[in-house]
């Protein structure tokens, strides 16, 4: 297939291409390259897929709404993967206008090309922190996402309405994947097992947030990775089931779907740096600090409708996916 991949030289999108490159698609993978976090870290993930046949880079901004039009008209994607987003709960509090630029504006325009070029399947990253101020557990589409608790989160919710919306409208259909706390080689340096790992490494404390008792469920990016590619095969469809006297947040009678896509074992942060600390062979010099703004206590999934539906099956353990990141860490950087 011909695919565009939104986001190709961030974290989870530079992996998503390498699957599908690795698989004979061809894939153009598009990119703005901002400087949220140290834009030679996006060029190395993106050197690697530059040098594999099928694939091309596209500089661009999500928010360029003539840009995107015309990328959509000139190359007639078969399915989109759009993974490109402003990340970070914390950040959203400092930057609000960027996410809604960058998300809402940049996705209206992602659907957009979809409906005017007839692309066939939408698949879409949202995020686990849509679930906001739920604390009803483990996590399900099948509930309401209504009280999301940072602008991040917002911002990522309403790409679900919007896709909603264009699904029943104009037929797209339309894929979203709720993503619970994604890790791994070729990580984003403003996650916590970057942030842990590079001060431990030099000597400095860590701060531990909650006093390190929330619970996360950790996802290895080969896990998830796995499930996009995956679902990006299978093409959403109408719910005959849907009822509109009841109905399901997770379907519709409309062309669209929502996964949760995660580990489904939910690890305390204490635990994961004691794990973090015997790959590293150092001792962690912590600071307790109480829960943040706009974060939530716990994440942990339920996967079940992603394992019917392309029998997902998250296999990486977080002994093996940290030490991987430690390997990864020591190698690029050390």
């Amino acid at each position: 297939m011909k695919l565009l991949v939104t986001g190709a030289a961030g974290f989870i999108g530079s992996h998503a291409a390498q699957r599908f490159l690795a698989r004979g698609d061809e894939v153009v993978g598009l990119d703005n390259l901002n400087n949220y976090y140290d834009v030679r870290l996006k060029e190395a993930r993106l050197a690697r897929l530059q040098a594999q046949p099928g694939f091309r880079f596209v500089k661009l901004d999500l928010a360029d709404q003539a840009g995107m039009a015309a990328l959509f008209e000139r190359e007639k994607f078969q399915r989109v993967v759009h993974l490109g987003a402003q990340a970070g709960v914390r950040h959203s509090l400092a930057d609000p206008h960027s996410y809604v630029s960058s998300n809402v504006v940049g996705t209206l325009n992602v659907l957009e090309g979809c409906r005017h070029q007839g692309v066939e399947h939408l698949v879409y990253a949202s995020t686990s922190s849509v679930y906001g101020a739920s604390t009803r557990m483990p996590f399900s589409e099948h509930e309401p996402a209504s009280h999301p608790l940072s602008i991040y989160a917002a911002s990522k919710r309403s790409c679900e309405l919007m896709s909603h919306s264009y699904a029943a409208l104009f037929g797209v259909p339309s894929t979203g994947l709720r993503f619970f706390t994604v890790y791994g080689p070729w990580g984003r340096p403003d996650m916590a097992l970057f942030l842990f790992t590079r001060a431990i490494l030099a000597g400095e404390p860590i701060e531990v947030y909650n006093n390190g008792h929330h619970q996360r469920d950790f996802t290895y990016v080969d896990d998830i990775v796995e499930g996009v590619v995956r679902v990006t095969d299978r093409v959403a469809t109408a719910d005959a089931a849907w009822n509109s006297a009841a109905p399901d947040p997770a379907s519709s009678r409309a062309p669209y779907r929502i996964y949760n896509i995660g580990s489904h074992r939910p690890v305390e942060l204490l635990s994961y740096i004691e794990v973090l600390e015997e790959c590293l062979g150092r001792k962690a010099e912590r600071i307790m600090k109480p829960l943040q703004p706009g974060d939530v206590p716990d994440t942990f999934a339920d996967v079940s409708e992603l394992i019917r539906a392309v029998d997902y099956q998250p296999a990486t353990p977080i002994e093996v996916g940290v030490r991987n990141f430690v390997e990864w860490y020591r190698g690029y950087y050390c």
